[in-house]
Formats: structure tokens, sequence, C-alpha cells
């Protein structure tokens, strides 16, 4: 069944219901969908994506699962494997268990640990009131991921989540990841979001992540996006820092359809500190719109945004790089650095540095570019004997290298590189 997005039409409580929620849930739910007309759709400088189908419901009464589950046999780490909101796959180590980690879907945290969820979903670093696409979130949300590291816990191996859509059912694609980093904890998270199946249809998708830092947690997160390309993607990935947090966010959006996507974090706490790289390729006709943003909230707190991108053939790419020192946030740094990398003269690319100072005695800059690949580079590498492709797909690998060298596990690595690879391969 497929039809355009209707509150009084669109029956949320059915699915509520088949899903067995409690009844709290679905009351968020009702209240969300009630609100998406009058909200406003979020602010994307320079592109104009307000008539994408980003608020087209798809259902399909039946499915098919792909089955398509990498082998974790040798391993023993942390992971959950989701497939159009069907876990397919669930490993926690039972060390772990013990020591009070939770790590599971969202439906049985629901259920299991409601606690953590009212307390956590969309209350702090997101809220179902911020405009229409979050509301859209909270009324459809489809399953997804709920790690909780408790107080002081320490976990060596990485944790990793997989989120398949399959574009073989017609399913409209609305997971949300909840992360929730007890005092003193620490730990590193690998997300990866993934199209499989062959088929054409056009789907949409709305995924959240949200990343709640308690003082003195420390968290490496870092994620690879490829799906597919008739996938209308939107993103949002939100960090809460509080008192002497820190979060290390490293982004790979190698997604093949329209993407427009928010990666936020608020350092709310003092001496809180997020460092944020987000690389991108952009190819065909390709447009993605990204906007990192960290809002300096409280003193002595610092945030660095990287953000490099390729653009390849017709496809457009903006860059919109925010840093907001708010007042009151004395000692505060705010760095960053965007750039575009241009392979083709028909692309379009922008990137648009933006600060926003309010407070005196704090330090704040920029760096802002697009242009084509370094000449002398080139020069050096083909002096070397290498072919002018492969000498170009080098520089292009190193200039994307500080998400690359940030996936905590080997294989994935790869997988990125080989993602990489097929991009620039057409």
């Amino acid at each position: 069944m497929v039809e355009e997005l209707n509150p009084h039409l669109q029956p949320v409580t059915t699915f509520s219901n088949i899903l067995d929620e409690p009844h709290w849930f679905l009351e968020k739910r009702l209240a969300a969908l009630k609100t998406i007309s009058h909200l406003p759709f979020p602010s994307f400088q320079k592109v104009r994506y307000q008539k994408w189908p980003l608020l087209t419901i798809a259902l399909e009464e039946t499915r098919e699962i792909s089955g398509n589950v990498p082998d974790f046999s040798k391993k023993d780490n942390p992971v959950l494997v989701q497939e159009d909101g069907v876990t397919t796959f669930l490993q926690l180590p039972q060390a772990l268990a013990d020591q009070g980690v939770i790590f599971t879907d969202l439906q049985d945290a629901l259920v299991q640990h409601p606690e953590l969820i009212e307390k956590y979903f969309m209350q702090l670093a997101i809220k179902p009131t911020d405009d229409k696409l979050t509301a859209f979130h909270m009324a459809f949300v489809k399953n997804g991921s709920v790690l909780y590291v408790p107080d002081n816990v320490v976990i060596s191996d990485p944790i990793e989540t997989i989120f398949l859509q399959n574009a073989d059912n017609y399913q409209t694609f609305v997971p949300h990841v909840l992360i929730i980093g007890g005092k003193n904890s620490q730990f590193t998270y690998l997300e990866r979001f993934t199209t499989v199946g062959t088929g054409q249809k056009n789907i949409s998708a709305n995924v959240v992540v949200e990343v709640i830092a308690e003082a003195g947690s420390q968290i490496k997160y870092s994620a690879v996006d490829e799906l597919g390309e008739n996938v209308t993607t939107y993103f949002n990935r939100r960090g809460y820092l509080k008192r002497d947090a820190m979060v290390d966010w490293a982004i790979g959006v190698m997604n093949n359809g329209n993407v427009v996507a928010d990666f936020d974090t608020d350092l709310v706490g003092d001496g809180a500190h997020s460092e944020i790289k987000v690389v991108t390729i952009s190819h065909g006709q390709q447009v993605q719109a990204i906007d990192t943003r960290v809002t300096n909230k409280a003193p002595h707190t610092i945030g660095h945004i990287l953000q490099h991108g390729v653009i390849m053939d017709a496809s457009s790419l903006i860059f919109n790089g925010i840093g907001h020192i708010i007042k009151g946030a004395k000692g505060s740094d705010a760095q960053q650095e965007s750039r575009v990398l241009m392979l083709s003269d028909e692309a379009r690319g922008d990137a648009n540095p933006i600060l926003l100072i309010d407070e005196n005695e704090v330090t704040a800059g920029h760096a802002a570019s697009v242009g084509q690949v370094d000449p002398e580079e080139m020069y050096y590498l083909m002096s070397r004997g290498l072919p002018k492709k492969v000498a170009e797909r080098l520089v292009i690998r190193g200039f994307l290298g500080p998400v690359i060298t940030a996936i905590p596990v080997k294989a994935v690595q790869q997988e990125f590189v080989a993602a990489i690879e097929g991009k620039l391969q057409g």
C-alpha cells in the first residue's frame, strides 16, 4: 500500500499495535503525527529538497528477508544486524551483560527497558517538534537499536550495528539509533547502513541517531552509509555531551541517492569536546547537502569540524559548517575545515563556513575551498611511474583518509575503500 502522508488516513495506531508497543509510545507517535503539517522543513542552504519524497509512506503487507547476514562466527564482540526493522542477528557477550551493558533493538527495549527510552529517546539531543522530518520520524519510526554502557564500564572491542534496507521490499526505511554512554564509560561504536537486493522502486529513508555522553564518557563513533541509488535519504545524527565528555565522530557518506543530512553536536557541559570528520563522494546526477554543526554551550568546550567531499559528473555537493559559541561559553574553541575536490567541470560544489560567536575570550577559525586535484601531487605520483587514473585515485583516497583511518574494524575499512573505488570508477 502506498499513500501520501495524511494524518487522518495513515493507520499509525494499527502500525503500533502490530509492533505490540506500549500505549505511551503510541501516544508519542500520534502527538508527532498531528504536528507534521504545522512544522517547517529543516533549513539546508542552497538546496531545494522540499519536494523530494521524504514525507511519503510506503508499506507492503508482505515482505521477505534477504538472509544477508555477515559471518560473525569468528567474532565475539557485540553485534546487531537488522533488515527493514527485523532483527536477524544479535550478539552480546555475557561478560558485558553482567556489567549492565544493554544492547538490543528498539522494540525489545520498549518492553524490557522502558525507563531508559522514556528518559532519553528524543528528549535531549533531538525532539519530535524540531521540524517536519523529526516529527515524521517519531510518528513512523520502525525499530532500530539501543546501546547503554553503564558508569565506569570500559569496552575494548568495537560494538557493531548493521542496518540493511532491502530494495526488493517496498518499505519506508525509518530506523532509530540511541546510544547512551554512562559517566566515565569508554567504548567504540561502528555503524553501517546498506542497501541489499536488486529492486528498482524508489523509496525514502529517515534515519535518526542520538548519542548521549554523560560526564567524563569517551565515545568513538564511526559510520559508513551506503544506501542505494533509489533511496532518497534524510540523516540526522545528534550528540549531547555533558561535562568533560568526548565524542569523536567519523562518518563516510557513500550513499548513491539524494541526501540531506544534519550532523549536530551540543556541548552542554564544561570541558566537553567533539571532533567531527565527514567525507563523501557525489556522482552522476546525485544531490547531497550536509550541515555539520557544533554548538559550544558551556565554558572551555572544544568543537572541531572537518568535511572533505569529492564531486564527479553532474552531481552537486553542499557543505555547511556551523560553529556557534553562545553567550557564557568563555574559553571555548570552534574550528572548521570544509574542502571540496572537483573531478568534473559539470559538477557543482559549495563549502560554506559559518561562525556565530556570541562571547569574548574564545578561539574560532575556519578554512574552506572548492578546487581540482593538486597538480603538484599528480606530477609527483606520475613521475614515479603511476598512470594518471591510478595517481588520481591515490590522491582522492588520501583526501578522504581522515575517516578511513578512524574505522575500527579492518574488514570494514576495506569495504569503505572498495565503496570509494566503486564510485570513482562509476
